[in-house]
Parts: structure tokens; sequence; C-alpha cells
């Protein structure tokens, strides 16, 4: 999230924080394949 939708802002009110974060976790979340495919990396298999 950080690198997609979060990464290199500046927030001037809390409130923005807010609606970023949950913007960012809608987000997420309405594309269920990118967790999917964080999984099936090699190097979540290692531990």
């Amino acid at each position: 999230m950080r690198d997609n939708w979060l990464g290199n802002r500046v927030f001037k009110f809390y409130a923005d924080i807010l609606d970023h974060c949950c913007h960012a976790w809608n987000t997420l979340i309405d594309r269920p394949w990118r967790i999917t495919s964080i999984g099936l990396r090699a190097w979540a298999h290692e531990f």
C-alpha cells in the first residue's frame, strides 16, 4: 500500500490521513489477486 497509494504524501490534517488510508485499504480489498500474488511468491514460503 505504501508504494502504490500512500507513499510520498504530505498530509495537512489528520482527517486527510484517515481518508487516504481508508481509500488505500478499500482499493486493496477490491483487488484480492494482489494479496494472493504476494502469498504465491517464493520468498513467502521460505519460513
